[in-house]
C-alpha cells in the first residue's frame, strides 16, 4: 500500500518538493557553512520524494549545536520550503482523494522548519525501538 501512495505522491507534489529541497540544498552548499545546512535539505527532500513508511525521530544526541543551527535554517530555507508545503497542502486538499497527501504535506513542516536533531527512520523502525 505504501508503495501506490508513494507514486501517487511523487506524481503529485513529491517530485517538486523534491526540486525545491535540491534547489535549497545546492544553494546553501555554495558556502561552507552552509554544507551541513545543505546536506540537511539532501536528505529531507528524498524524504519528501517518498515519505509513507518513514517517520522522523527526535535525535537524543543532539545538542546545542543543532538547536542553534536550526535557528539559522529556519532563517536561511526553513520558512520558504514549509511555505510551499503549506501551499501543495491545500491545493490537494481540495479534492476527497488529495486530503491524504495534503495532511502528508502539513506533516512534513515542522521537519522544513527544524531538520537538524531528526533522523528518518522506517516506520515500523521507530515503533520497535519506542519512540
Amino acid at each position: 500500500m505504501k508503495t501506490i501512495l508513494n507514486v501517487i505522491w511523487l506524481v503529485l507534489s513529491g517530485f517538486w518538493l523534491f526540486l525545491a529541497y535540491m534547489v535549497a540544498g545546492l544553494v546553501l552548499c555554495i558556502t561552507i557553512i552552509g554544507i551541513p545546512f545543505g546536506i540537511a535539505a539532501f536528505r529531507i527532500g528524498v524524504y519528501a520524494l517518498w515519505p509513507f513508511g518513514y517517520t522522523t525521530i527526535e535525535r537524543r544526541d543532539a545538542g546545542s549545536p543543532s538547536c542553534v543551527g536550526n535557528v539559522l535554517w529556519l532563517v536561511l530555507a526553513g520558512w520558504w520550503l514549509a511555505i510551499g508545503h503549506i501551499v501543495t497542502g491545500l491545493a490537494l486538499c481540495v479534492t476527497i482523494i488529495g486530503i491524504p497527501f495534503g495532511i502528508a504535506n502539513f506533516k512534513l513542516i515542522p521537519v522544513s522548519l527544524f531538520p537538524l536533531g531528526r533522523e528518518i527512520v522506517p516506520t515500523n523502525q521507530s515503533f520497535a525501538a519506542g519512540w
